[in-house]
């Protein structure tokens, strides 16, 4: 199933009475970006996804409506809720959560030729464990570039700034189980 993206933001907005002028405020874009988000006519990046998606109070998985039981549930290849971020030239799909209030939550994300998370390092705004699938990606932790290929894994401490980008020839997928840290 693809997720429309503006569909997912409205709904997740209005869902908690927020204006878009508010959300706008929290976030530091313009309420004519984010209204543009909404109607399908702007791509973000990854990372102004996690910022929007923070402002909701959601990690950026939950932008997926799967309705995962508390006793588990399976999700099948070709059922997983989808994203599609072209600015980043990545598609985000759900790799499902324990139950809706669950701080775990974990996704797949493939970056194309190209594609990059955003345009400078971020902090993650939860705790990350990120699992190479297949493909080489490079990450950059704080200041620091990484090579990782098929095999490879980080764990990222909510608040260090990360960005992963594709500089190979072919794309890469990218397993994250993103949890909220502890307060």
């Amino acid at each position: 199933m693809i997720e429309n993206l503006g569909h997912a933001l409205r709904r997740l907005r209005e869902s908690r009475h927020i204006s878009l002028k508010t959300l706008a405020e929290q976030t530091s874009f313009s309420a004519s970006f984010l209204s543009q988000v909404e109607n399908g006519q702007a791509s973000p990046s990854i990372s102004s996804m996690e910022r929007i998606a923070t402002a909701l109070g959601v990690t950026l998985g939950q932008f997926f409506q799967h309705a995962e039981a508390s006793h588990g549930s399976v999700i099948h290849r070709g059922d997983r809720a989808r994203l599609n971020l072209d600015w980043s030239l990545a598609e985000i799909e759900s790799a499902g959560a324990l139950d809706r209030g669950s701080q775990l939550y974990a996704f797949l994300v493939k970056l194309k030729v190209g594609g990059l998370s955003g345009k400078h390092a971020r902090p993650s705004p939860n705790d990350e464990f990120a699992f190479v699938n297949y493909g080489e990606v490079i990450l950059t932790l704080g200041e620091k570039d990484h090579l990782l290929e098929a095999g490879d894994s980080a764990a990222i401490p909510a608040g260090v700034n990360r960005r992963w980008r594709n500089e190979s020839q072919e794309s890469v997928q990218i397993l994250i189980v993103s949890a909220k840290p502890h307060v």
